[in-house]
């Protein structure tokens, strides 16, 4: 795993994302900066991101955005695995962040330290 590229979807207007980034970076790394409110992941890639931390899309939801509330979204939203990723590729704002990954392996950075396990 030493080979694999570290990439971060990174919100830089996020106080836990900007730690996140400065802990890979005072660890000797310089990661793949995904900034994804610019370069929002498809529904393919947040699927992919999904089976790596091993959670369900709705896991991913900051359903405390004003988007998420003007949707009505709500953890317990019986939607579809399919939708779900539709609607986070849509509106990248209501993704989690930040969200870090290594090879097979990401960890979202909530604290930033979770993320240790990957450096």
């Amino acid at each position: 795993m030493p080979t694999a590229k570290i990439v971060i979807y990174h919100n830089p207007r996020c106080s836990k994302s900007r730690e996140t980034l400065q802990l890979i970076r005072d660890a000797g790394v310089e990661p793949q900066v995904v900034e994804y409110l610019k370069d929002p992941p498809d529904a393919a890639a947040l699927d992919g991101l999904c089976r790596k931390l091993g959670v369900e899309p709705q896991a991913l939801v900051r359903f405390k955005e004003e988007e998420a509330k003007s949707l009505k979204l709500t953890p317990k939203d019986p939607r579809p695995r399919a939708e779900w990723l539709r609607l986070l590729a849509a509106h990248p704002v209501l993704i989690e962040r930040p969200i870090v990954v290594r090879g097979a392996q990401a960890r979202l950075g909530r604290p930033p330290e979770a993320v240790k396990e990957l450096l």
